[in-house]
């Protein structure tokens, strides 16, 4: 949208209009890209099918968003307001992702280039009449996914192929049958539980007719959360959530022969990634007995000496002592007054030197970073409060959280490696040490 922008003077021959300004930089920019592209031997991105899913190279990355945000723009300015606000609403979208994950369409249509099939076929086999099959897949064509090449027959599109994929699948299903129903509660729990660090008060507890929260609903369906846990695979094999982030931008070598606590590690994808690359380090997955079941027997053989797993409840007094621990994307799982628990057990067992790495989402202030990625970071902000009645956080928020939990928790650094949804948090214990040079101590903004 045009708001963060200077509006264009009203006389035509004052100075250039903001569409002439964003055209430009479109322009200008997408040459830059291309030419980052073909330097690096890429291909150039394409909606067909066989298209390689990968990400840009790192050094591309300005460039996509700049011409990610004055594309949105653009095209906003020149809509009418009732047209703006409409092609913003996300009700129709949802809909028509709804069916193809209920009814998996994506699988439907043959996975063989330029191989389609038709919408009486797709409606034969969903049980869907043919008006109600044609009407939403041709919605999800405005959305780029899926194609019409030829009157009547459905193709793939890159977007549709991904979908097609088993874990994907799964992701939008989740979304449609999970996030949806509980966004639409969202702001009547908002309203009747003001400030409530429950998640027994959500939107999807009023989704659910039910005053448990979403781990209690699930403890009690082990389908439901297998397939809950199956659409997250989606988001750890998407490249914003790379293991190489961390791997990559935390000086794990220098720590030596030490001892890791991956807390809340799952499956442990992260410590084999930690291991593999950095042979001095011995980890401790913990996580719940269910959770961990198995992990162990699919390690490589040569891990398993340095990767072991233990079944933990982080609410519980850390039992381990440990060089550093480590919590990737469970924190903004929880409300403030839980987050203040798990971290108060890893409290019980820090000693001075040890360090707290924290891999989350880091918020934002407006206008801090490319209005694309603000969106989207803004969007699961609120998909956290919907589901379990919780938030992302600034780093001011981070600050106030690990001060509440304990004072001698100090956060040192904070890093957004390039191309990375998450973000790294370094926490030491009673440190004494000064800031990296050229961050500052507390507020402002930490983002590189």
């Amino acid at each position: 949208m045009a708001t963060n922008t200077t509006p264009a003077s009203s006389s035509p021959l004052s100075s250039t209009s903001r569409i002439i300004q964003l055209a430009a930089t479109i322009s200008s920019s997408v040459a830059k890209l291309q030419e980052i592209l073909d330097a690096a031997g890429s291909p150039s991105p394409s909606f067909d099918q066989d298209a390689p899913v990968a990400p840009l190279p790192r050094e591309a990355l300005a460039f996509q968003d700049a011409v990610l945000d004055a594309t949105a723009e653009l095209h906003d300015l020149l809509l009418e307001p009732i047209e703006l606000i409409f092609s913003h609403g996300a009700h129709n979208n949802m809909a028509c992702l709804q069916a193809i994950g209920r009814f998996n369409i994506a699988a439907l249509v043959p996975l063989a280039a330029a191989a389609t099939t038709s919408f009486e076929d797709i409606a034969a086999k969903t049980g869907l009449s043919l008006s109600m099959t044609r009407r939403l897949v041709r919605h999800a064509m405005t959305m780029r996914i899926f194609c019409e090449p030829q009157p009547g027959f459905v193709g793939h599109t890159q977007a549709s192929r991904w979908l097609a994929v088993p874990h994907n699948s799964t992701w939008i299903t989740t979304a449609g049958d999970e996030m949806w129903p509980a966004t639409l509660k969202m702001i009547e729990s908002a309203h009747t539980y003001p400030d409530s660090q429950e998640a027994s008060q959500s939107g999807f507890s009023l989704a659910n007719n039910t005053t448990q929260s979403i781990y209690d609903v699930m403890a009690m369906d082990p389908p439901r959360a297998q397939r809950f846990a199956t659409a997250m695979h989606a988001y750890a094999g998407s490249p914003g959530f790379d293991a190489a982030h961390v791997l990559d931008h935390h000086d794990w070598a220098s720590l030596g022969p030490a001892k890791v606590v991956d807390v809340g590690g799952s499956q442990g994808h992260i410590a084999r990634a930690l291991a593999s690359r950095f042979p001095e380090l011995d980890i401790t997955v913990q996580d719940f007995a269910p959770v961990i079941q198995g992990a162990e027997d699919a390690l490589p053989p040569d891990l398993r000496p340095r990767v072991r797993f233990m079944a933990h409840n982080f609410f519980a007094p850390q039992p381990l002592r440990a060089d550093v621990y480590y919590c990737r994307w469970i924190f903004h799982n929880w409300t403030d007054k839980y987050a203040v628990l798990i971290l108060r057990g890893l409290a019980s067992a820090m000693t001075p030197g040890s360090r707290l790495l924290i891999q989350e989402i880091c918020m934002p202030e407006p206008g801090e970073i490319a209005h694309w990625r603000d969106k989207m970071y803004r969007a699961m902000d609120l998909n956290m409060a919907a589901v379990f009645n919780s938030h992302e956080r600034t780093v001011s928020q981070w600050e106030t959280l690990l001060a509440e939990a304990d004072p001698r928790f100090q956060l040192r650094d904070v890093v957004s490696p390039p191309g990375s949804v998450l973000s790294l948090f370094d926490v030491r214990w009673n440190a004494t040490e000064e800031m990296v040079e050229g961050r500052p101590k507390s507020g402002g903004s930490y983002l590189v």
